[in-house]
């Protein structure tokens, strides 16, 4: 996960489309937080401010300014959202320097941008052994995704004891396709037995309903 939400202190989501980013201090919360904030605020008929720092919505100027003071503060999530904005812009060098900066900070989505950047050669140079090292750390630090991929190139390079083990990890994380997949193994009787089928189910669920 992403850390914990400053407000309610649970385990953000790997899914940024749960959480919302605050533009006054760079914070990231859950949506419940963000929602009891907005209830709140409509309840009491009050001004909308941040539900973390109370400031006020701020303007593209100010928000611009407070990001580049969490980046100046090494902020890992401040900074990969700036190089998530300059490749968004087409600005791979740019993106390239932040997500590594990030990545060094500890930010496990930088570490997996980084992955699919030496992969595709996206302003850096293709380099399979980089590409493996970030997905590797990112799927160490819990992204689902990371880790799925990881199976993938195991089953690719005909390592499916090491592949169906990532895809439960995945599953039980969250990843659907890595369920479909061990799914579809067991019903062809391919490696995944009943037990370890019935465990990344139940590990899966609870992942979804978190």
């Amino acid at each position: 996960h992403l850390g914990d939400c400053p407000i309610c202190m649970l385990p953000l989501p790997l899914d940024l489309k749960k959480s919302t980013t605050m533009a006054c201090c760079s914070k990231l919360i859950c949506y419940g937080c963000d929602y009891a904030n907005e209830i709140r605020e409509a309840e009491g008929k009050l001004q909308h401010k941040c539900a973390f720092c109370r400031e006020p919505t701020p303007t593209k100027e100010e928000a611009d300014k407070y990001q580049k003071k969490r980046i100046e503060a090494n902020d890992p999530y401040a900074i990969y959202r700036k190089g998530a904005e300059q490749y968004k812009k087409g600005d791979y060098y740019g993106a390239f320097e932040y997500y590594t900066k990030a990545a060094e900070l500890g930010d496990i989505v930088a570490h997996f941008e980084l992955s699919h950047m030496y992969g595709d050669g996206d302003g850096v140079e293709k380099d399979t052994g980089k590409e493996i090292y970030h997905r590797e750390l990112a799927a160490i630090g819990g992204h689902p995704t990371a880790r799925y991929n990881l199976g993938c190139h195991e089953w690719k390079n005909r390592n499916p004891e090491r592949a169906v083990k990532h895809w439960f990890i995945a599953a039980a994380q969250g990843r659907d396709e890595s369920i479909e997949l061990l799914l579809a193994m067991y019903k062809d009787g391919v490696l995944v037995i009943k037990d370890i089928l019935a465990a990344a189910l139940r590990e899966h669920q609870a992942a979804v309903d978190a």
